[in-house]
């Protein structure tokens, strides 16, 4: 199996790659927490941002490559930017705007 076969998905916490040709899973990896996960491939690399951490994993197997805990940035939400993704995700924000609709913390207002 090759990178370009599979498809990836940051979800609850994980990491999944799922087979491009029949859905099926192929792998899952938990990180860290239970909430968004930001995920883009690079290369031969899944890079993944969770609770204020990336992650590197091998895009075959899953596996941690290596992490990093960001330490002093707290744990909100990390687009991830690479020369293949050079403008980042707008995931993140996107997922943040969701989870402060109903609260008026997303509500823009003007005053005429």
């Amino acid at each position: 199996m090759k990178t370009s076969d599979l498809v990836f998905i940051g979800i609850k916490g994980s990491v999944i790659a799922l087979s491009g040709a029949s859905g099926q899973q192929v792998w899952a990896t938990q990180l860290k927490g239970r909430g968004f996960v930001n995920v883009v491939l690079q290369k031969e690399a899944v890079l993944a941002a969770c609770e204020g951490e990336i992650f590197c994993l091998d895009p075959l197997t899953g596996k941690a490559r290596w992490q990093n805990p960001l330490k002093g940035f707290g744990i909100g939400l990390a687009t991830i930017a690479t020369e293949c993704n050079p403008g980042g995700s707008l995931a993140p924000l996107l997922a943040e705007q969701r989870s402060h609709e109903g609260d008026g913390a997303g509500t823009v207002s003007t005053t005429v």
